[in-house]
């Protein structure tokens, strides 16, 4: 089964907490701190394997975790790196967040690799905490939190030529001709329902040739089978427009070329400016006098589009066809080669870390009931770290909430001796000190 589209959560590992633990051995009076700090957690990796070829895995499996880094222990024994978690998928897909819908990563050479979530900072032990005031303190910082993130899985086939034009049009026909590809060949509308690759191989050049499912009217608006494969056409470099010179079907092969056309703009205007090569298929039931296909050839002209009258069922001008993608495909390298590709990824999502996000130190204050709630993503961490049966870690929650303009905020908001501040269910009674 051919999956091109898949939607997936991930999460990376949490960081290991920081010990608090204190020397315990004979013959040293008074020991002091020696927790160790926590092992970062484990990163969520994209790497593009040229051995996939679908996104197919991804339809049956969801949810995807890094490992946890191990917590820090005595002596000042860090804890174990969390492992990465390598996800696999075919050369050619571009990774999207799912929620704002910007682009991650492309992934279109084989080995190219996106960190996708940045696995949670270990946490500090208990004697980084040590200073010449807090001798013994007996609290240690809790690990980096948990990156989660729903990304979405867009897989477009990487080929040089691709094929495009309405159902029942002969591509199917032409890609098997041209290569040793064996698409299902049918006289029946959507016949290839997957796009098919194939290898064309010439006398002093070879290019990866694709079938692209037909294209309808209104194909880019979500109308027939189009729109889930006209993504494919994106990574082309030239593409053969096959129409059906005979008018076998009973439509006017210039309306053909036309509506095609039309959608590829409406899709993306990219996809419109690609350089086109028209195959004029079926030549061998055409009629001598076909004023259709006069028309269509006039307005080739006109627009200085190259077309070439072929026959995939017998096989006429297919070499004709073939050789003239080559030599466009080597132009276009030669000019990649001189002047370098530009290729824009619009609206680019940078991955960091959740300490690294502008809201992370924010601290909200929501005034209920008589009662001042207080979140935050930092305020979290340092709330995870802290032990309310020890005055010196209390003291360093408290410090936290001063630095960061919080007790001067509730103070504005009303705030009073006797008060009480909740912070993720727990309660304390404010003191004005």
């Amino acid at each position: 089964m051919f999956v091109d589209h898949a939607e997936i959560l991930i999460s990376s590992g949490k960081g290991g907490d920081g010990a608090v633990t204190f020397r315990r051995e004979p013959f040293v009076p008074e020991g002091g701190p020696d927790g160790g700090n926590g092992g970062k957690g484990g990163d969520v990796i994209f790497i593009a394997d040229r051995n996939l070829r679908t996104l197919m895995d991804f339809k049956y499996k969801r949810n995807y975790k890094a490992d946890d880094g191990e917590n820090g222990s005595k002596r000042n024994r860090y804890g174990k790196k969390g492992n990465d978690l390598i996800v696999k998928v075919p050369v050619g897909t571009v990774v999207l967040d799912t929620k704002s819908g910007l682009v991650m990563a492309d992934l279109e050479t084989d080995g190219s690799q996106l960190i996708a979530a940045i696995g949670g900072k270990g946490g500090l032990g208990n004697s980084n905490f040590k200073n010449s005031r807090r001798q013994a303190p007996n609290f240690a910082e809790a690990g980096g939190a948990v990156s989660e993130r729903e990304v979405t899985l867009e897989l477009k086939l990487i080929a040089d030529v691709g094929l495009i034009g309405f159902p029942n049009v002969g591509k199917s026909t032409l890609l098997s001709v041209s290569s040793a590809a064996k698409p299902k060949i049918a006289d029946y509308h959507f016949t290839t329902l997957v796009p098919n690759l194939g290898v064309v191989k010439l006398a002093d050049s070879d290019f990866v040739l694709a079938d692209i499912p037909g294209i309808i009217e209104g194909a880019a608006q979500g109308a027939g089978l189009g729109f889930d494969f006209l993504k494919h056409i994106e990574r082309t470099k030239v593409v053969i427009h096959v129409v059906d010179a005979a008018g076998s079907e009973g439509r006017s092969p210039l309306e053909d070329y036309g509506t095609i056309n039309r959608e590829l703009a409406d899709y993306s205007p990219r996809l419109a400016e690609k350089p086109q090569i028209v195959a004029l298929n079926k030549m061998d039931i055409v009629e001598e006098a076909n004023d259709a296909l006069d028309a269509l050839k006039a307005e080739l002209d006109k627009q200085g589009i190259p077309y070439f009258p072929v026959s995939a069922a017998t096989k006429s001008g297919v070499i004709e066809l073939l050789n003239a993608a080559s030599g466009l495909l080597d132009r276009i390298h030669q000019e990649e080669a001189a002047y370098g590709t530009s290729k824009i990824l619009e609206n680019r999502l940078e991955v960091t870390r959740p300490e690294d996000e502008p809201d992370y130190r924010k601290i909200k204050i929501k005034h209920e009931d008589g009662i001042f709630h207080l979140s935050g993503k930092q305020l979290k961490k340092i709330f995870d770290s802290t032990n309310f049966n020890d005055y010196g870690s209390m003291r360093y929650l408290y410090n936290h909430l001063e630095r960061t303009g919080t007790i001067t905020r509730m103070k504005n908001l009303g705030l009073e001796e006797g008060d009480t501040v909740c912070m993720y269910g727990f309660e304390m009674e404010y003191t004005d000190e």
